[in-house]
């Protein structure tokens, strides 16, 4: 038995920036992964220029990864019409495979132990968690960061409620080599049963990501063929695919994605990133969020311990009120959009409406995004 001021359950992009920010800030922690890095992920790999200061102040510089440098956008619907707008943050085309790497390595770099191994059991009595893996390992901790993503066993472990809700769809993701493709330019397509996005990346390749209803999907025998037969009915998505060279040899895929609601603090975990809550990916600001998440939990614990162990209570209550204070209006604007793009008609009037006051489409990206991190 090991025991650990921060136990960090997962090691995404949430799970890794606490990492960092834990052992720079001298707390004795470990970050359980289950696969070694560096893996690809299921993303949209858009990463906003919001959580440039914090970065910074963790001395973290991903120019060193050369992203992609992203300020326009373009939409279109499911008949092919178009729309762009800039973006007044602008973000970073960034591969998934590179970031993660990176902020391994950083984390490591920074003191923070690692363990590859999968938790199959989280409890807490007497003011301790104990933690259960799969290899047989057990940890003890003061505080857990539940960062294992959109979908886990460990969310059926803690009985989660936000598993009773309908989770209809399903994630796709491939990397492409086209040459034309503008290296400043994030794109959204329109297709029936979904939409699908488009960025460049730092390992000059385009990142596909599409969500796709399971109901749509279900009736194709693989990606390729609802690719064919689905995905180039929006000519924009037809143009690119028959111009581009797929690099992945398989889509990576994830399904069950679910967008209902979860509670930021679940049997006194603090949950960050994706465990706490999901915003459609057509919004493009999940890994923001999922990096401004870490660090409000990270600067509570922080102040916990500098109070000499205040109330665990009084900090998880602060803590879902300060998560729910950034985080609950984007989601619902994200849940808004999802439904009006998802609906022919709706989608169809929308862009009109945006075609005829250009203004509108900034403010409605505006309240899916935050001011800058610091």
């Amino acid at each position: 038995m090991e025991k650990f001021q921060v136990v960090i359950a997962g090691g995404g992009v949430a799970g890794l920036t606490a990492a960092i920010h834990l052992s720079k800030s001298g707390f004795k922690t470990i970050l359980v992964e289950r696969h070694p890095y560096p893996h690809h992920k299921v993303c949209g790999e858009y990463l906003s220029r919001e959580i440039q200061p914090y970065f910074k102040n963790l001395n973290i510089d991903l120019t060193e990864l050369q992203p992609a440098l992203i300020n326009k956008l373009q939409y279109s619907t499911t008949s092919g019409k178009t729309i762009e707008s800039d973006l007044k943050l602008g973000g970073y085309g960034i591969s998934r495979y590179g970031l993660d790497h990176f902020l391994f390595m950083q984390a490591e770099a920074s003191g923070c132990e690692f363990r590859f191994d999968t938790i199959t059991e989280i409890t807490f009595q007497n003011n301790t968690f104990q933690i259960r893996t799969q290899d047989g390992a057990f940890l003890e901790s003061d505080f857990v960061l539940g960062a294992f993503g959109k979908r886990s066993n460990l969310d059926k472990f803690l009985k989660r409620e936000y598993l009773n809700a309908h989770s209809g769809w399903l994630g796709v993701k491939a990397h492409y080599k086209n040459d034309s493709y503008p290296s400043n330019l994030v794109s959204l397509h329109n297709f029936r049963g979904g939409y699908c996005g488009l960025s460049k990346t730092e390992r000059e390749t385009i990142n596909v990501c599409y969500l796709a209803t399971y109901h749509s999907f279900k009736k194709f025998k693989n990606a390729e063929d609802y690719q064919q037969q689905i995905l180039k009915e929006n000519i924009h998505l037809k143009e690119f695919f028959e111009t581009s060279e797929k690099v992945f040899e398989k889509e990576v895929t994830i399904a069950q994605i679910n967008f209902a609601r979860k509670k930021a603090v679940e049997n006194h975990i603090l949950m960050i990133g994706d465990a706490a809550g999901l915003i459609h990916p057509l919004c493009g600001n999940g890994m923001a969020m999922g990096i401004h998440s870490a660090k409000l939990a990270v600067e509570l614990i922080e102040q916990y311990y500098a109070d000499n162990n205040q109330d665990r209570n009084l900090l998880e209550n602060k803590y879902s009120e300060v998560w729910n204070a950034q985080f609950q209006k984007r989601l619902r604007t994200g849940r808004v959009l999802q439904k009006i793009l998802m609906n022919e008609e709706l989608s169809g009037f929308s862009q009109k409406l945006i075609s005829t006051f250009p203004k509108i489409l900034p403010k409605i990206i505006s309240r899916t995004h935050g001011n800058p991190i610091i």
